[in-house]
């Protein structure tokens, strides 16, 4: 990797950081958890910040990203995401957003599963 690279993608890491920690009340803290939760669902992704919410990508587009809009915080997946029907599904429809206001250990692993999923 390039130093100039490793710089951009060191400066695009600490925006995200920035921006989780000026979340106030405890959503700061729910969403450096989802933030690391996130990398270790799949290490390869980039952080940086995507229309001012926290991404993730591989080396293109942004696959994942989450926001805070009170009372609840999303994981979402862009449209450059792997999208499939669900298993068993009676319909067509793909999820593509998931609305969160605690973080418990259930919830941690299906969020973990999504993300790898998307994009594994």
């Amino acid at each position: 990797m390039t130093d100039k690279k490793a710089d951009r993608e060191a400066a695009d890491l600490k925006a995200v950081v920035d921006k989780i920690a000026s979340w106030e009340g405890g959503w700061a803290e729910m969403g450096a958890r989802l933030h690391r939760l996130v990398l270790a669902a799949n290490p390869a992704l980039k952080p940086r910040l995507w229309y001012g919410m926290p991404g993730y990508a591989l080396d293109g587009p942004v696959l994942c990203y989450f926001r805070v809009i009170e009372p609840y915080m999303t994981l979402g997946l862009s449209e450059k995401a792997f999208h499939a029907v669900e298993p068993d599904a009676t319909d067509q429809l793909m999820p593509a957003a998931w609305f969160l206001s605690t973080l418990d250990e259930a919830t941690e692993q299906r969020l973990a599963a999504i993300v790898r999923r998307a994009t594994g």
